[in-house]
């Protein structure tokens, strides 16, 4: 029969921490919310004193990355609180929330632009080009700035990836707004306001699918789009001992941390050194970006009783 379950969180004197450590961030969000927050009053005034609704709608769309650092933020706090018996692994997960969260406000924005767009543009309304370029400029600069502070770190957690392309886009869209503005100011062209208005939703749409995809995959427990099951079972295979891995389960615990359960088929005459070929593979998982792993060890001449084997 079964040696029963054996979990392992990777909380010995053998555990080698792996999974990224991101407080220094906090400053980088922090920064980000000031001197987005402050871009965000300055479209909006400009925009409502020039008629642009490029400036406005840029405006919207940055006050929703506003809310999506300051949510991020939070969420990076809350991983930090302990465990309790009703939330036994933490708030770790409140990392993939507000991931998903973030991609649905910045669908709905998108929404909101290709609307006013298409009515702005039936219906074009003097623009202040010049004024409006000079503003644009400003954010390409803030903008910028912001998404170099978290280009050294984009790769390690879905919310700073979704933080980096949020500005990332916004320098670009801002650079449009400058270009469009220019056009106006020499040609006089005012339905160009709106069409660059369409171009941003457009520029939004694309940057943004991804973020969406891939946070509902987490969300719905899917394998992280950077684990490899193959790899993993071929790494669990090195282990001394071990005959074979099935019933293999990937998911994530965070926007930074993933799990794993399996059961290992282990030589009967290696079943007394299992704490052992455990810790190895433990050591092996966490190389792989694994920090929690659960494992049922079985003997290799017994069948196993469980469906999905």
């Amino acid at each position: 029969m079964s040696a029963g379950h054996d979990h392992s969180h990777g909380h010995s004197h053998h555990h080698h921490d792996h999974a990224p450590k991101l407080d220094h961030l906090n400053t980088a969000f922090i920064a980000g919310i000031i001197l987005n927050s402050a871009f965000v009053i300055i479209e909006v005034v400009m925009g409502l004193a020039t008629h642009s609704l490029s400036l406005l709608t840029d405006a919207g769309h940055n006050l929703s990355d506003v809310a999506g650092l300051a949510l991020a933020l939070l969420a990076f706090k809350l991983t930090k609180v302990n465990s309790t018996s009703k939330y036994t692994y933490g708030y770790k997960r409140s990392t993939i929330i507000v991931s998903f969260f973030n991609a649905v406000i910045l669908f709905v924005a998108v929404g909101f632009i290709g609307y006013e767009a298409i009515i702005r543009f039936m219906h074009p309304e003097t623009v202040a080009g010049g004024t409006m370029a000079w503003v644009a400029f400003i954010g390409i600069g803030i903008n910028a700035f912001t998404a170099w502070l978290f280009v050294k770190d984009k790769d390690t957690d879905l919310n700073v990836k979704g933080a980096y392309m949020h500005m990332a886009i916004d320098a670009i869209v801002s650079f449009g707004v400058v270009i469009s503005g220019l056009i106006i100011y020499f040609t006089g062209l005012y339905w160009i306001d709106s069409a660059v208005s369409l171009i941003i939703a457009i520029v939004i749409l694309k940057g943004t699918w991804s973020l969406l995809i891939d946070s509902l995959r987490l969300e719905m427990d899917g394998v992280p789009k950077e684990m490899n099951l193959d790899k993993i079972r071929a790494e669990l295979l090195k282990g001394k001992g071990v005959r074979d891995v099935h019933h293999m389960h990937v998911w994530a615990l965070s926007t930074t941390e993933n799990a794993l359960t399996a059961h290992v088929v282990i030589d009967p005459a290696f079943i007394k050194s299992f704490d052992d070929i455990k810790n190895d593979l433990r050591h092996r998982l966490e190389h792989l970006d694994i920090i929690h792993s659960t494992f049922e060890p079985e003997f290799s001449d017994e069948d196993c009783k469980q469906q999905d084997c």
